[in-house]
């Protein structure tokens, strides 16, 4: 009985949602279709809005390119801050011992 319930909690959903409805018309529109597509997912995907396989596979392609770019470029900007890091590292040694050095000749000896 719960199963059951659950099963119309669902359809409820789906329908409440306009899944249904959108499925439906797509269902519909490549049954009306004279020439029938040779890819039936890729047309309801397509009517969903959805992208086709090759502009999805295209996306993916892009994404991996954007990502290696962008791993590229991480590692650039680490390399680039610690560089930084030294030279203030470097800089803020430099004007202690300068700063020691000063104290100690004003000294009177």
């Amino acid at each position: 009985m719960e199963k059951e319930a659950k099963k119309e909690a669902f359809r409820k959903y789906l329908e409440s949602s306009g899944v249904l409805d959108a499925l439906t018309k797509v269902l519909v529109a490549l049954y009306e279709q004279n020439d029938k597509p040779s890819s039936a997912t890729e047309f309801i995907q397509q009517k969903l809005g959805g992208p086709t396989l090759a502009e999805y596979e295209k996306l993916q392609t892009e994404f991996s390119d954007l990502q290696t770019r962008y791993n590229e470029l991480l590692a650039a900007h680490q390399e680039k801050s610690r560089e930084c890091e030294e030279l203030k590292n470097t800089h803020n040694q430099a004007s202690m011992n300068e700063s020691a050095e000063d104290a100690q000749s004003a000294k009177p000896n």
